[in-house]
């Protein structure tokens, strides 16, 4: 993963953010946010936000940062 791919997702405050397995939820004032990472991928939530991590380098479609590019509500 890249370096920016490897530090959390920072939660803006006013936002909050559920982890539940492969389920990720957001929910601020402009909406509500929720879905689904690869099973190859496995995201926790910190007191930093939220860390997404491979589970094993399986390839390309791993490595492609889709998910860093879902943002949380502002």
């Amino acid at each position: 993963m890249s370096r920016i791919g490897k530090k959390p997702v920072p939660v803006p405050s006013g936002v909050t953010a559920t982890v539940a397995g492969q389920t990720v939820k957001m929910k601020g004032p402009k909406g509500e946010l929720s879905f689904n990472v690869p099973e190859e991928l496995k995201v926790e939530k910190t007191d930093d936000g939220v860390i997404v991590n491979m589970i094993q380098d399986n390839g390309r479609r791993v490595r492609s940062g889709a998910c860093r590019a879902r943002r949380s509500l502002t």
